[in-house]
């Protein structure tokens, strides 16, 4: 299916680039990411300290960019005319590559009319990934979804026609009171849109968001549900023809997000934004949670990230065990001792117990999960770590 492995992403010389737009209309009740509520002054300062940032993080020579994702928040809310100005900034200040991904996260009442999705793909958006969460509008209301199903339906209606040919849809299962039907008619519906990915997340109950002190919280179906939403899922994505590539995320042939996967394999990316991660020449950086203090930084010349620190072989080690057997990709022993020498052997012996009870698959020389497996990935990959001495 086009998944890229470790000798090609991180021997490579090519770069993902992540912007944080931390704007968003109205808080989920399940979020924890760091956003705000819009506020025009303070979005026309963070998009101009953006681009400073821009032009003096432009500090990768070799690098072709073939990766950009917008996230948030949500970036749509920032309109055509400010999207056109950060994207015109990627470009003067960055070497893209000719076939690269770029990518704009979007609520389905935010994607603008048809002169605002063209003027986008003509500044070289070319994939939307849609929080569409459910097709129920009730619950869409009890998780503060300011959109509704239908206005789903019409955004992928209208980025088709703009020319945006890959879009990808999120949704997320066991919400409070959902049942299997419930959720079978979602996943159902949306994929009826015929969107080129789908990521299908469980619910996960965050401490300090709403939802953790809500009465909602006691309605949220137990794990053994979960593991049957998840599993349903699975087989029929499948069925439809969405092929499996990471714990939570789905896709046509060819169509996997590149830019994720570049978390996930290894691959070297820089973050700009309050909250932002970066992983750029063997150091791994994060940006502070503050969009004043962000903005304050690249205004007088000198923003730091919060936190730095060089990455050891043996982390990366550990990072290749605990990232690869996220992926329907999986993991090799040829990759793995050639890239860290040290031993795959009981790695091996860790996993060769779990194909009989059906958590592992072997698939060619790589080791990977079943979606059984991937239920319960944290203790297997814990056992693994563990055997592995790292």
């Amino acid at each position: 299916r086009g998944e890229t492995t470790i000798s090609e992403e991180a021997m490579g010389k090519n770069l993902g680039l992540y912007l944080h737009v931390p704007f968003c209309r109205s808080k989920c009740i399940y979020c924890d990411f760091y956003s705000l509520p819009q506020a025009e002054e303070q979005i026309d300062r963070y998009i101009e300290a953006l681009c400073r940032h821009l032009e003096a993080a432009a500090r990768c020579e070799g690098y072709t960019v073939d990766t950009v994702y917008l996230g948030g928040g949500t970036p749509s809310y920032l309109g055509r005319e400010r999207l056109e100005t950060v994207l015109d900034a990627v470009h003067k200040f960055y070497h893209i590559a000719e076939n690269a991904e770029v990518t704009l996260e979007a609520n389905p009442d935010s994607t603008g009319d048809k002169k605002m999705i063209r003027a986008l793909r003509e500044a070289g958006v070319n994939r939307v990934s849609l929080g569409v969460q459910s097709a129920d509008d009730r619950m869409l209301r009890l998780l503060g979804r300011p959109h509704s199903f239908a206005q789903a339906e019409g955004a992928v209606a209208g980025l088709r026609q703009g020319g945006i040919e890959n879009i990808s849809l999120d949704l997320i299962y066991g919400l409070p009171g959902q049942t299997m039907g419930h959720w079978q008619e979602t996943l159902e519906r949306t994929a009826a849109l015929s969107p080129e990915h789908l990521s299908c997340y469980g619910l996960k109950v965050e401490e300090g968001t709403p939802l953790a002190s809500m009465e909602a919280r006691e309605a949220i179906p137990d794990g053994d549900a979960q593991a049957d939403f998840y599993l349903w899922t699975v087989r029929r994505l499948e069925e439809l023809g969405y092929g499996q590539y990471e714990i939570s995320n789905f896709a046509r042939p060819g169509r996997h997000s590149r830019h994720n996967m570049k978390y996930w394999t290894l691959g070297e990316y820089l973050g700009l934004g309050p909250g932002a991660h970066s992983d750029l020449g063997g150091v791994r950086f994060a940006w502070e949670r503050d969009q004043g203090a962000s903005c304050r930084g690249v205004e007088a010349g000198g923003l730091e990230p919060e936190t730095a620190e060089a990455v050891s072989r043996d982390q990366r080690a550990l990072e290749y065990l605990m990232l690869g057997l996220r992926t329907a990709n999986g993991v090799s022993a040829g990759e793995f001792e050639g890239a860290f020498q040290r031993p795959f052997a009981p790695v091996e012996a860790s996993l060769t117990p779990l194909i009989r009870t059906g958590h592992v698959l072997i698939r060619g020389m790589r080791w990977r999960l079943s979606p059984e497996g991937f239920l319960v990935s944290n203790q297997i990959i814990g056992r693994v770590l563990e055997a592995a001495g790292i």
